[in-house]
């Protein structure tokens, strides 16, 4: 393959760094970083496909495929995880004091369609009995106004989705009552004003977390790299490329975690830290890889149908490149 250049639209985190500074680089290929926020980039990345390589959201490369028009095609290499009991907020004087009580409740939500929150419907429908149409979905930003669903959506009228009032946030919405609860990766302000009675609903979820994948083995999945199916047609050999490429620089990630000579995290006890996850979630705690992780994609399609954003059921090998199904890390 002769010499190409790449834009590849990537959270600027310690995965995928190596190579944005060229520590980790792919054989005739240039890669041209385009760093941003999750929210900026998907946005772009679903409606316009603006970039060869990107970070995705797994929730609307699911819904993409499902409508049969994904602009991209993804490769097991999952650069966003993250357990999301913590991100549950709740009014503390509504009776809400266990996952049950949010049963009739109205609860905010950044986007109907956010991975974090298909996870967290599924795991209140799975293990808490909470089904999609048992609460009211209220969409909008957290901090600052939200700009709305970035895939259309249809659902079916016995789910109540509906976008809060213009200029209206769900911290604020929340901070007044108007809102029961909050799910959200972003923590709402006024969780930190005492005057509030608003608090975390799971406020021991590091070991409610911990718990929770002692269940199911799952460390929840949030994006995936997607290269757009333009270029993978193109270049046949590049998919598989980059799932090496993608490993090594995580490998570089969790490998500076441990060194002690001068710490590379602002922590205290990285080292320790990594010890503490490693009993708990083994060595392979950030895996990459389609066969180590089909059971969990699985599980985020079955969610999807579920929730009504996919009208069928998605196989997990339909959402990945064809070349990159055996790969292992």
């Amino acid at each position: 393959m002769s010499d190409i250049s790449l834009n590849i639209a990537c959270v600027l985190t310690d995965r995928t760094r190596p190579l944005f500074d060229g520590r980790v680089s792919i054989e005739g290929v240039h890669l041209n970083p385009v760093p941003g926020e999750p929210e900026e980039i998907f946005r772009r990345a679903v409606r316009e496909a603006t970039y060869e390589l990107t970070e995705m959201s797994m929730s609307s490369h699911m819904l993409m495929t499902a409508q049969g028009r994904a602009h991209y095609t993804a490769i097991p290499v999952f650069l966003s995880r993250a357990f999301r009991h913590s991100g549950v907020f709740v009014r503390t004087d509504r009776g809400i004091t266990r996952p049950e009580d949010l049963k009739g409740k109205r609860i905010g939500v950044p986007e109907y369609q956010q991975t974090a929150i298909l996870w967290m419907r599924g795991i209140l429908r799975d293990f808490h009995g909470i089904g999609v149409a048992d609460a009211s979905w209220h969409t909008g930003g957290v901090v600052t106004p939200g700009l709305g669903e970035r895939l259309s959506l249809d659902l079916p009228r016995h789910i109540s989705v509906t976008p809060v009032p213009a200029g209206e946030t769900l911290d604020s919405m929340l901070a007044r009552g108007d809102l029961d609860a909050v799910i959200s990766t972003r923590v709402p302000t006024c969780v930190d004003d005492p005057a509030k009675p608003v608090a975390r609903l799971f406020p021991d979820y590091r070991r409610v977390e911990a718990d929770y994948h002692r269940q199911t083995g799952f460390f929840p999945i949030m994006h995936c790299l997607a290269i757009r199916n333009d270029v993978a047609a193109a270049y046949p050999d590049l998919p598989a490329k980059l799932f090496r490429a993608c490993v090594a620089a995580r490998n570089l990630a969790i490998a500076e975690i441990g060194l002690v000579n001068a710490f590379r995290l602002t922590l205290p006890w990285p080292m320790a830290v990594l010890d503490d996850v490693r009993r708990l979630m083994g060595e392979d705690f950030w895996s990459y890889g389609f066969a180590r992780n089909r059971e969990e994609i699985a599980t985020m399609t079955r969610y999807s149908q579920e929730d009504c954003l996919t009208q069928r059921r998605v196989a997990p090998e339909e959402l990945f490149e064809a070349s990159t199904l055996e790969l292992v890390a």
